[in-house]
This record gives structure tokens, sequence and C-alpha cells, in this order.
């Protein structure tokens, strides 16, 4: 057969595929060549159904999108229940009840309510409680890990078990949840290597001397009695002028964190600083902080709430003023590093005051409580046993001053 008279193939050329149009200009999906609506998400082709039902695709666009662009794996859509959303917002209630009964610290509810907000932004509001596995909490883990360090990752994971077992314990779920082996909070030895690995978190007596010299009165007379006193950020925040006896030279006031009562006395150079404080305090913005010792330039407390509505949800967020203030004091004087922040003057306190011996009388002024029987029977720690820790104290922090005044 010649080639001229050779049969051609008898097939019909395949016809384009014709496209359907969005069904409205804002339609968030695009008609794909296999017949499917589809969007591009985080560099991944995804489908949400026929071109025969678009408003089924756009339902199923919007129930998993939110999974979607976070990187989770949508879960499948299940009856009604008890949803994470739901979780948080009974334990946030409940804690919020206790923040405005002064049973928690301002800080301890942003605290727990950032964490919350963490927990949802990663599973999904609307992921069914019955539905998290501990191969869900095992990843979610490895994701704090790369963003937190030790300490802070076991704080975490501590408050998400503290949701959980409210959930339980108030019967909005029907049994504990089980987290599985790989939720937990990182071991004592881990713990110990990033406390070597960030050295000592104190500060050394010329270092506080370097701060003392450029802090402004207000810092200053905090970083004395952090010193002095070993008071932490919130319980200087709180501090009443009540609390004061400047002209017997005590402190009488409970530590917010604990309550426990703890009475101190106070050197001569913090009556001194504290005595500035106080002439030059502005008048406070709100009348309900008008007894506090330390009022910041605009007039408020240093370590407060802030609270915003923001889309229907409530925003929640603490502003510490002295952390700020302090690291930037720090930077300054280039003495800042990680693990080394206001809150060690009390690691510094009970370090030097334990020098005494006197562990009781060191415990009565760091508001600490062991829960052993001596603690328990003991009612009071007589004065002169506080009085000579602080004096410990102080001929650490000011022996340079008393040889060069010698």
């Amino acid at each position: 057969m010649s080639k001229s008279t050779r049969p051609r193939p008898s097939g019909k050329r395949k016809s384009k595929v014709v496209k359907p149009l969005k069904p409205y200009p804002d339609f968030p999906l695009f008609p794909h060549a296999t017949k499917r609506w589809a969007k591009k998400i985080k560099g991944r082709m995804v489908y949400f159904g026929s071109w025969d039902d678009p408003q089924a695709a756009v339902d199923k666009y919007m129930r998993e999108k939110e999974d979607l662009y976070a990187g989770r794996v949508p879960r499948p859509v299940q009856a009604d229940g008890f949803t994470l959303r739901d979780l948080v917002n009974r334990f946030l209630t409940s804690k919020r009840h206790l923040f405005d009964t002064r049973e928690i610290t301002a800080r301890t509810f942003a605290d727990y309510y950032a964490c919350c907000e963490r927990l949802v932004d990663h599973f999904g509001k609307d992921r069914l409680v019955d539905d998290l596995r501990a191969e869900d909490f095992e990843a979610y883990r490895g994701k704090l890990a790369k963003k937190y360090g030790p300490v802070s990752l076991g704080n975490e994971i501590q408050r998400i078990r503290v949701a959980f077992k409210f959930a339980y314990d108030a019967e909005l779920i029907d049994r504990p949840m089980r987290f599985g082996p790989g939720f937990k909070r990182p071991s004592k030895k881990t713990l110990r290597k990033e406390r070597a690995k960030n050295g000592v978190r104190m500060f050394e007596a010329e270092q506080i001397h370097k701060m003392l010299a450029v802090a402004s009165p207000c810092l200053k007379a905090m970083i004395l009695l952090g010193a002095n006193a070993a008071l932490g950020n919130t319980d200087l925040a709180a501090l009443p002028t009540s609390a004061l006896d400047l002209e017997g030279g005590w402190l009488t006031y409970a530590r917010v964190k604990t309550g426990i009562s703890r009475r101190v006395p106070l050197w001569p150079e913090t009556v001194d600083a504290l005595r500035e404080v106080i002439a030059n305090r502005p008048k406070a913005k709100d009348p309900v902080d008008k007894d506090l010792v330390f009022l910041t330039r605009f007039r408020t407390p240093w370590v407060k709430i802030e609270t915003e509505e923001k889309d229907g949800q409530l925003q929640v967020r603490c502003d510490d003023a002295i952390s700020k203030e302090s690291a930037k004091l720090l930077a300054t004087l280039k003495l800042k590093r990680r693990g080394l922040s206001f809150y060690a003057l009390r690691h510094g306190f009970e370090t030097v005051a334990g020098e005494t011996k006197d562990q009781p009388a060191v415990d009565s002024i760091m508001g600490h409580s062991r829960d052993d029987m001596a603690s328990t029977y003991r009612e009071r720690i007589g004065d002169d046993r506080l009085r000579a820790v602080v004096d410990h104290v102080h001929a650490w922090l000011f022996a340079r001053k008393a040889v060069q005044r010698g």
C-alpha cells in the first residue's frame, strides 16, 4: 500500500474543556481543568468539589480554610459536640472570676489567656475535644519546643493540662484527657542543663550598684526593694502605701502570688528611695490606684491587665512596664543576657540570705511556704532573725562602700 493510499486514523480530535465562569465576582475558588473547584493554599493545590455544585464547594472551603492556612489537615465533618472553643471559654470565665476576686494575679490570668489563644490557633476553635489524640498533643509539643526554652515549655504544658483537668472536674468532658507519653514537661536533667548554659541567674553586688547609679527614681526604689525584700514585679506593682512603715523601717505585705504574709526590715537606702518616690508620685489616673506606691508617668500601675474587644472577641494581655524598663536599663549597661531579668533580684536575695543558715527567716521574707509540719506549727519569726537576714544581704551589697568609708 502506497503512502498516499494509507488509511488515516478514524479517531476524533479531543475537544477543549470549557471551564465555567465563577458564580459571582468574589467567589474564592477557580475552575480547575479536572472539573473541580480549587484554590492554591500554601503552595499546594486543594480541591473542594465538582463544577456542578459551586455552593457545596465554597461551603467546604469555608469549613476547612482555617485548618489549611494554618498548615493543619482538616478534620472530617462531625456531629455537634463540645469544641475547643467551648472549653477555653468556660475555663477562662472561671479564671476571670478568680482574677476579679484577687485569688489569682493579673499575670497569671494573662498567661492562661495567651495559652488558650495559642491552643485554639493551633488546633482550630471548632475542633471537637473528643477528637484530640495523643499524637496531636505530641506534635503540638514539638512546635512549642521550637519556640520556647525548657522552663517556658514546661509552664505552657502545665497550663494546658490545667485547662483540660478543669473541663473534666467541671463535668464538661466525660473522661480525663489522655495526652500520651510524648506530652510531658522537660525533665529535671534538661532544666539543669539549660540553667547551666544560661549561667548564674542573679546580679552581683557591683552590677546592682551600676543599675542603681543610672536608674530612674521609681526603678531605683524597685531595685532596692528587690534586693532588700525580694519583691517581684507583681508585688511591686500592687504595693500599697499602707504596707510601709517608713518611720520604723518595716514592710508588712502579703505576697501577691501566694498570699503568704511577710514582714521585712527595710534598709536606710530603701527608705530614702521610697520617700522620694512617694513625694513625687503623680495623681492616679484611676481612683482605684490612688494608694499604690508606684505609678508610671502615664499615672497607671506598672503591671496591669489590658483588655480589648476585637471582632467580637475579648483580647487580654499583661503589660509589664517593670520588665520593659529594667530590660532597657540592662541593655544600656551591657548586662542583658538570657535568664537575667529584674526577677533575678529574688534569686540573688535567696542565694546571699541563705548564707545566714536561718532558712525559716529567709522563707518568711521570700514569701515561700514549705509544706512540712514545722512550717505548719510555726506562727511567727522574731524580728531579730528577720533583721539579721537583711543585714547580712546589706553587708554583701554595700561592703565596697563600707570599705571606702573606712
